[in-house]
């Protein structure tokens, strides 16, 4: 496949929460871009939510002079990369406890990675722990 067939989005934000409203935004202009359902629009939501989320939260710890990247990059009738870069020391992912394990069951919390993987074709992170990456199959 030729590069320029690929369409690439960015979705920058800093580490406030309450920023996490624009994501819908960011969104919907992927849909448009990628053509896809709405049961893949709810899949993204959901996981895009956690690792935006996660990336204020965890790696960049709400410091709001630091920065969550989000970047998509649309394959046609192919697939959707996307990567999530937070501005953090990162974090090893498998020492994230199992959310599935009984002592975890009644968390509020820690289900963010589980879901990624559930969701998602692929996951990966970088050395570091401060970078995602999620490849959605179209």
């Amino acid at each position: 496949m030729d590069k320029s067939d690929k369409t690439i989005m960015k979705f920058i934000v800093e580490s406030d929460l309450a920023q996490l409203d624009q994501l819908e935004g960011f969104l919907n202009q992927l849909q448009q871009a990628a053509s896809f359902n709405d049961e893949l629009y709810a899949k993204l939501m959901l996981v895009l939510s956690e690792a935006v989320t996660n990336g204020m939260l965890h790696g960049n710890k709400l410091d709001k002079s630091k920065k969550v990247v989000t970047e998509a990059a649309v394959e046609p009738e192919s697939k959707i990369t996307i990567t999530v870069t937070d501005e953090g020391e990162g974090f090893v992912p498998d020492e994230v406890p199992d959310p599935l394990a009984e002592e975890n069951l009644l968390k509020t919390s820690g289900r963010g990675v589980y879901l990624m993987k559930e969701y998602a074709d692929e996951v990966e992170y970088n050395d570091k722990g401060n970078q995602l990456k999620l490849v959605f199959n179209l």
